[in-house]
Parts: C-alpha cells; structure tokens; sequence
C-alpha cells in the first residue's frame, strides 16, 4: 500500500499588506522587497483570528475536496511554529472546529520543512493500518514578526494548507522522500522567548525576544545547499532524473533560493511553480497551497511527478516526490 493525496484545500486571511504599505511603516521599497526575495504581498490575519481556525478552513476544503466527512478522517497532522498555544496541541483545536471524533491528533515543530515531515509521518501511518490522516501545514508568522525590522517584516505572511491522504495500490501516491537536520546552526533563524529557556516576562516582551530573529544572508547559503541537497537525494532514493520530473514545487521563501535550487537541477523556470508573490514566507503552509493553486491552475495532471523540497528553521530540510 502507498499513500497518496485524495483532497486537498487552501485558506489565507482576506487581508493584504502590500510591499507599498510596508514602505510606509520601515525604511524599504518595493523594488528593494521585490529583487531580494521575489515579494510583493503577503496575506495577514485579523487580530482575534487564531491558527486553528486558518487551519480548520484549509482543513474543510481538503475533507471535501476527498469526498469523505470530518467523522472519517482517522487522524491530524499540524505543521506550526505558530501554534495556538503552547498546549493544547493545534491540532486538537482542530479536531474539535471540525467536528471529527476522538482519534490522534497533534502538532510537529520542524519549522518550513514542517508540512513535508507530517506528510511522512502519516505516509508510515497508512502504511501501518491507517486508511486515511489530515495533513495540515499552518501558519500566523506575522504575530510573530517585529515590523521595526525591516529585514524580516517584509518576508512573512499567514495561511494554511491541507490534505487529506488515503492508501492507495495503484501507482499514484508517494515514491521517495529525503530529511535532515542540523542543530547546531539553529541561532540563525529562532524566535527567543515563550519556551523553558526564556518565559515570558516583562523583560522579554521589552527586549522584543517573543519575535523571529533571523541572520538573512547566512539562512540563505544553508539554504541553497540543503534544498539542492534535499532534490537530488529524494530523486537518487527513487531513481528518477530530475528531468522527469514534470513540476518542482518548492517552499516560498526566497526567488533567488528557488531558482538555485531549479538551477542545480538543470530545471527550466517553467517547470517549477512559484508563488511566494502573492503570500511571502508562509512557513509550513507554503507548499500545500502552491500544491492546491498549480491544481487548480492546470498545471498538475493524474500521472504526474511532483517533487518537493523545503528548508527551515533548526535547521530542517527535505523533500518528497510523489506521482499524481
């Protein structure tokens, strides 16, 4: 048996803040935005709306999209830096805003690599007894971001992706995956406080510790190197050439980031879908909705090899490819 994605949805926040309103809240421009990472907006959620409930959205759309009901679903995955809450898991949340039973539900924290390691995880699921999960990858990075620093409030956005994944004995489903980590870089790309190592407290909150810090030009050397690293070794394990592979879908951080990454494959632009324009860094939820979008777009056909990759904080990276 082998799992494959049998629905899928989408949700970002109605809100835009464009590369024009960023201009007038920090000392940067549109082109500035626009050359270094490929942005020009990015979707925000309201003040009062939570994760679980971008999550729980995405979540609707890919339980119908898969032609089951809620009370189906057997278990949920949440990708999130952002959670709720630190407990009870989002996912959890989740379970209850959708109205499905007491079955698994909980949360991993594997930063923009998050979604590709639940979609693992529950690949193992059906491959073990399971007859179907709930693979979610959300995310509300702007709660978490400083928009006095201008080197990181430009590059992030809030939104949610999900999947509902079945076990399936065709030829459809997923055929390889490759992840990694590396902890000892994780100062480059962290958000301080809120954990055991610093609580909150007024100290924390004054010194704006609760906010994403991140060394940009450093993330994005790892970051090359890994995503290459993440393609070739998850096509190695299927014994695929990249030039089979009819659509890249890369994590939405960074253009120039995915075109390296495009480049060390020796892939066309046209084969690899991009959308970080209009959402920015969406974290966990980036390649869910690049997935659900080149769907909807035509640009993904039954029979197709979809392979995607992803980096993120930790350091984590990794990749899946899968046969549509």
């Amino acid at each position: 048996m082998k799992a494959y994605i049998a629905g899928i949805g989408s949700y970002v926040p109605e809100k835009i803040l464009t590369n024009f309103d960023l201009e007038k809240m920090v000392e940067t421009s549109d082109e500035w935005i626009r050359t270094r990472s490929g942005i020009r907006e990015r979707r925000i959620a309201d003040e009062h709306v939570t994760t679980s409930d971008l999550a729980a959205h995405a979540a609707k759309k890919a339980i119908e999209s898969a032609k089951i009901k809620p009370a189906d679903v057997e278990a949920i995955i949440i990708a999130t830096a952002t959670p709720d809450m630190l407990f009870p898991s989002t996912a959890c949340l989740v379970q209850s805003k959708i109205g499905a039973r007491k079955i698994i539900s909980f949360d991993i924290s594997a930063g923009c690599t998050g979604w590709l390691y639940a979609l693992s995880i529950v690949d193992s699921f059906i491959k073990t007894g399971y007859n179907n999960a709930l693979v979610i990858g959300a995310e509300e990075l702007t709660k978490i971001t400083d928009y006095t620093d201008r080197s990181t409030c430009v590059l992030f956005g809030d939104a949610a992706g999900a999947v509902i994944v079945k076990k399936t004995d065709d030829t459809s489903g997923i055929i390889s995956s490759f992840f990694a980590s590396d902890g000892n870089s994780w100062k480059l790309l962290h958000q301080p406080a809120g954990g055991s190592k610093i609580p909150a407290s007024r100290e924390s909150v004054d010194k704006k510790l609760h906010y994403i810090k991140m060394d940009g030009n450093e993330v994005f050397k790892v970051a090359v190197r890994a995503m290459a690293e993440a393609a070739i070794e998850t096509l190695r394990r299927a014994d695929i050439s990249a030039e089979q592979v009819d659509l890249l879908i890369p994590h939405q951080a960074n253009i120039r980031i995915i075109e390296a990454t495009a480049k060390r494959l020796k892939m066309p632009m046209e084969r690899v879908y991009v959308n970080l324009d209009k959402y920015g860094n969406t974290s966990a939820a980036s390649i869910p909705i690049a997935l659900d979008e080149a769907l909807q777009v035509g640009r993904i056909k039954k029979g197709d090899l979809i392979l995607m990759v992803a980096f993120g904080a930790g350091f984590t990276w990794g990749g899946v490819l899968i046969r549509w």
